[in-house]
């Protein structure tokens, strides 16, 4: 497997160091670099590629508006010396946002999760191997494993993954749109504000769920969740 990948950026040392950087990666195959946004507009309207380092604030059109543009959008990894540009980043779902200047470290980092995020993404449902989920937190994508999930609570417009040994995690997206991205046979919905991992049920009774460190309540339209969890217990 290899992620076509181009550069736009109107610094030139900053393209020579990404192309530097990208030189590095087997698994990365280095098309074309640009020192103008609209250049890179039109190659990437003609010719897709997997993986975008775009900078942000450029002449005539920002790394922003520019993938806002795209219909086919690539991967999109930020390289940018603002970091007030975070927010907008995180509207487009770009994978990562990179402040310069850029260490390799932080960068190998970038592309590490830029190559899973993309076997990921490039799998059907059925070749997923069902162990972990990308979610949009703190403007960029993260990889929760599901064997950390303790629950995963509604917030409205939000939701709260509560996760073991870790501070839960808070993402964009309704309850009903995540519970669509977990394997059916491992996450159950409850309640309008829960789903729960089924292998960590301890417990239920008086319509609660009593899980490795909390008791959540069963709304009346899962009941029958409960009546055969209990049926084979």
């Amino acid at each position: 497997m290899v992620l076509k990948c181009i550069a736009i950026d109107d610094e030139p040392l900053a393209l020579r160091l990404i192309s530097e950087y990208v030189s590095r990666f087997p698994t990365l195959q280095l098309i074309q670099t640009f020192d103008d946004a609209v250049s890179g507009a039109e190659f990437l309207n003609n010719k897709p590629v997997d993986l975008l380092f775009i900078d942000i604030n450029m002449p005539d059109i920002t790394g922003i508006d520019l993938v806002r543009s795209l219909e086919i959008k690539p991967i999109i990894i930020f390289t940018t010396a603002y970091k007030n540009f975070a927010y907008e980043g995180f509207e487009l779902e770009a994978l990562d946002y990179i402040l310069k200047p850029i260490d390799f470290k932080r960068f190998e980092k970038a592309v590490e999760k830029a190559i899973d995020y993309h076997q990921y993404k490039t799998k059907t449902p059925s070749e997923l191997p069902d162990e972990c989920l990308y979610v949009y937190s703190e403007y960029r994508m993260v990889k929760i494993e599901l064997s950390a999930i303790e629950y995963i609570e509604s917030m409205e417009d939000y939701i709260r993954i509560h996760l073991t040994n870790a501070k839960p995690i808070l993402t964009l997206m309704p309850l009903k749109k995540v519970l669509e991205k977990l394997p059916s046979d491992k996450f159950q919905r409850i309640h309008r504000s829960y789903i729960i991992p089924v292998n960590k049920i301890r417990s239920i009774q008086n319509r609660k769920v009593k899980l490795t460190a909390v008791e959540l309540p069963v709304s009346e339209s899962y009941l029958d969740f409960v009546r055969n969890w209990m049926k084979f217990r």
